[in-house]
């Protein structure tokens, strides 16, 4: 009794730790048999089994896909609709299934008909790079009554040409596909001991900024774009997806991001097919160029992708690098290679070994030394008997399994017996024998050729579709329309969006951020709202944006009730909203007397008028805020005078103090910066503006804004120069003469359009924006006769005529090519630098050595602030 009830003691276990060892054998079982990977075969376990039965039921003929999923339910204890689903997703990755009929779409999302429907078979590569059941482990089937591979031989990196997606429990994959081409060279540069990178590639195509992918590693982040093409100023279309999104995703948030006011379109119009094809229409107040923008930056034109490289190495899960991954599966495939030719050795040898039995069984006719014989066991005795004189240069001994084959020689065979080819056969095995150990002995030689093998046969139409390049950040408040009316109530100290029965400001975004100035002097930064109190007495009300240099602020200010008055120039380029910033004085009573917003560093000139005063000779100040350095917005200031000032009156607009903008271009991206990337245009102020030709003939001029975006079709691209003639030389498809006109442009943002011929075989030579530019003109032959080339002096040949005009004929004999030669380059003369980045000008006059007597006295323009008599 004693002993049951200690056993009944021993044998209790709390609740909490069953459910641990529950939830461990759970978490493995999704995590090794569902979710994740395997490295050596980049399979999981139903995709495995799905190609373990489809080489099962091959026959080179195409098999129905419920035939191919029935077979696989001996392997996977799941449902036939999950290795449906899975198995579509192996056929549209267009590798390793051949398919036949509807098996969906990824381009627009449509999914496959049904299984019954729908055929598939093994491609080739399938075939040659999968299967090898000689190098295969196996292991029983989920019932015990089915052998499946635990590994299948795959002799090539699978799993990064394939990519996968998998969430097991508190565990994740995610390995993007990669080139198929691309894998092979790396593997090949693996071998050969060289260094290589590897960046995903989509069947979508689409365009991939790969600068943070840090080798597909955990942590790493890669951002995928969908190609878009302005067709005319009215539409944009969209040709490829980004990775994972399909055409019902993409015009989903194109149109939500209309309905929120986030882009503003037309209309949107789906012509998708075999290839992708989104219409955007936009109304004709609308820039393509921003609302490009506005897509990357609004809708899921645009998708930030977060690779995971967790893969089931052996038994457990392990997060690596896609390098790393590819060496591992590089190493495999040689070591599976390593094995084949073993195994193709040994059996060789085996041929080669029982070859050479044969014939020394039928050479000296040990068969007839058995027809006497009797029983069983005296016939193996005899045959063994016979083979020892002749057995010495056999690669192992004789057994028994090799005697009873002998004896299972026809005797047909026997009279047959040609010893001729049976040396033929010989020296062909010894032959092979040999190149096998060469291989074994040259594995790494060997695994290269049959890496480049595999490129040749399958390789070709796997090009790289999606293109790799550095995306520009966009800001979003730079490209969001303006979706909202904002108002004000100045006299009770309300800002916002719903206001609509007061005073009507400017439009917005809903993202943007508004700046206030109050008359005493406070600043404070807000969201956009329906409804924000800011304070009575508010002055000035803006759009603000982040690190915005150009705007400077000018204002005067009073420093306490009675204190003295300074005046200062600042930039707002950060601060925290919602909080309140004393620009004039933390002392109670201050007061701003003047204030001015200037996006362009303008500085104008004011009059300050004193009250009357027997102590003061002077009763009026001149001042000139260009004569003011740009501080930061906490400074104090300059001086301007102690005594009380009546009002302070605008004397003369200002014209911007900020030195020419350095401005450069970025091929790479196709947009501006001032941040010395890519090529310098030059240094631009005012209406400067740069110019673009292309190759069909359009003439633009674009403003030096940075968010401005350029296409890859350009001719010419740089600052334009009023007074500078350009150069085209087209020919005339019509006509079949080449023509070259000298014209100017007009200073309009309308396209000027200077090829006329509309002709389809006519085409723009070349656009010359020099002078004194010679042209080498190089004759075709004509009937075994050759010209000498012809030098034309551009300026001298023809003169400036309109834009409209069509030029003077070039030549009329067969032109072969055309070479310009360009004069000497002129240094642009050096205008300076943008105020930002000098050292900033300062006063000649600090705040403690600036009194009244340092100011000019002149007229008075106008009032801008008027304040009571004490």
């Amino acid at each position: 009794m004693e002993e049951q009830e200690n056993h009944h003691e021993e044998s209790l276990k709390k609740v909490s730790g069953l459910y641990k060892d529950w939830f461990l054998d759970y978490a493995s079982y999704v995590i090794l048999d569902r979710a994740i990977p395997s490295i050596f075969d980049g399979f999981k376990p139903v995709q495995r089994r799905i190609m373990h039965s489809m080489r099962e039921l091959e026959d080179g003929r195409y098999n129905k896909v419920a035939n191919i999923v029935g077979n696989t339910m001996k392997y996977h204890p799941h449902g036939d609709a999950s290795i449906t689903d899975a198995m579509v997703q192996i056929g549209q990755k267009e590798l390793l299934i051949d398919t036949q009929g509807n098996w969906g779409n990824i381009y627009t999302g449509d999914s496959a008909a049904a299984a019954r429907y729908i055929e598939a078979r093994l491609t080739p590569f399938a075939l040659e790079v999968v299967f090898n059941p000689k190098t295969t482990d196996w292991s029983k089937s989920y019932d015990g009554r089915n052998n499946e591979p635990i590994d299948l031989p795959v002799k090539f990196p699978l799993l990064l040409a394939s990519g996968v997606e998998g969430i097991g429990v508190g565990l994740s994959t995610k390995i993007m596909p990669h080139n198929f081409n691309e894998l092979i060279n790396a593997s090949i540069a693996h071998l050969k001991g060289k260094k290589f990178e590897l960046f995903p590639d989509f069947l979508t195509g689409g365009m991939l900024d790969v600068s943070s992918y840090h080798d597909g590693e955990r942590g790493g982040r890669i951002r995928a774009r969908a190609r878009i093409i302005q067709k005319d100023k009215n539409t944009l279309c969209i040709t490829e997806l980004p990775f994972g999104k399909n055409t019902s995703d993409l015009i989903d948030s194109i149109i939500k991001a209309n309905d929120k006011g986030k882009i503003k379109i037309k209309k949107i119009e789906d012509n998708t097919s075999d290839q992708v094809e989104i219409n955007i229409f936009l109304n004709n107040d609308v820039s393509p160029d921003k609302t490009i923008d506005a897509l990357y930056a609004f809708t899921d034109c645009e998708i930030p992708i977060s690779p995971n490289a967790c893969v089931i190495v052996g038994d457990k899960p392990e997060f690596l690098t896609v390098s790393e991954i590819l060496r591992r599966n590089t190493d495999h495939t040689v070591s599976l290679l390593k094995k084949e030719l073993e195994i193709e050795l040994h059996e060789l040898q085996e041929n080669w070994h029982f070859s050479s039995l044969e014939r020394i069984f039928i050479e000296n006719r040990i068969y007839h030394d058995i027809e006497e014989v009797k029983s069983w066991e005296d016939v193996i005795k005899t045959i063994d008997e016979g083979l020892k004189p002749h057995t010495k240069h056999l690669l192992r001994a004789v057994t028994e399994e090799d005697i009873l084959r002998l004896t299972e020689i026809r005797i047909k065979r026997i009279s047959r017996f040609d010893l001729d080819k049976f040396k033929e056969n010989i020296v062909a095995l010894e032959g092979k024998i040999e190149q096998v150990k060469y291989h074994l002995q040259h594995l790494i030689p060997y695994a290269i050729d049959y890496f480049t093998n595999i490129q040749k046969k399958y390789g070709k139409g796997k090009e790289r579709k999606t293109e790799l390049r550095i995306f520009d950040t966009i800001d979003a408040t730079k490209v969001a329309v303006a979706n909202e009316k904002f108002y004000a109530n100045f006299e009770e100290g309300f800002i916002g969006t719903s206001l609509k029965k007061d005073q009507y400001l400017f439009d917005c975004s809903d993202i943007d951020d508004i700046i206030t100035f109050q008359k005493d002097g406070t600043m404070k930064v807000v969201k956009v709202e329906p409804k924000t109190f800011i304070g009575k007495n508010i002055v000035h009300v803006a759009v603000w944006k982040k690190n915005d240099k150009r705007t400077v602020y000018n204002m005067i200010y009073r420093e306490g009730r009675d204190g003295p008055f300074y005046m200062k120039r600042f930039s707002v380029t950060g601060v925290t909203r919602n909080n309140d910033y004393k620009l004039a004085s933390d002392q109670k009573g201050s007061e701003m007397l003047y204030f001015s917003a200037n996006p362009n560093g303008e500085a104008e000139s004011v009059t300050v008028l004193l009250k009357p005063n027997a102590r003061i000779r002077k009763n009026k100040i001149e001042l000139d805020f260009s004569e003011l350095g740009i501080k930061g917005r906490d400074s104090k200031g300059n001086l301007v005078t102690k005594y009380a000032v009546k009002k302070v009156d605008l004397k003369e607009e200002g014209h911007s103090t900020l030195a020419p903008r350095k401005i450069w271009f970025d091929d790479t991206v196709r947009r501006l910066n001032a941040d010395a990337r890519g090529t310098l245009l030059g240094s631009f102020k005012g209406d400067d503006k740069i110019l673009t030709i292309n190759s069909q003939g359009e003439a633009k001029l674009i403003t030096f804004e940075l968010s401005n975006r350029f296409d890859d079709d350009y001719l010419i691209l740089e600052k334009w120069k009023p007074e500078q003639p350009i150069t085209a030389i087209y020919f005339d498809g019509e006509k079949q003469i080449y023509f070259i006109k000298r014209f100017l442009l007009e200073n309009t943002t309308n396209v000027q359009q200077f090829m006329l011929s509309d002709h389809p075989k006519s085409f723009i030579e070349n656009v010359i924006v020099a002078n004194n530019t010679t042209l080498e003109i190089v004759f075709a032959k004509d009937k075994d006769k050759q010209k000498d080339p012809e030098m034309v002096s551009t300026d001298e040949f023809i003169g400036i005529k309109g834009i409209k005009a069509i030029g003077n004929q070039l030549t009329k004999s067969k032109v072969k090519t055309i070479n310009i030669i360009l004069p000497e380059p002129v240094e642009e003369p050096n205008e300076g630098f943008e105020a930002e980045d000098s050292p900033e000008r300062q006063s000649d006059l600090t705040d403690a050595e600036a009194t009244d007597a340092d100011f000019p006295e002149e007229g008075t323009i106008g009032d801008l602030f008027e304040f009571p008599e004490e």
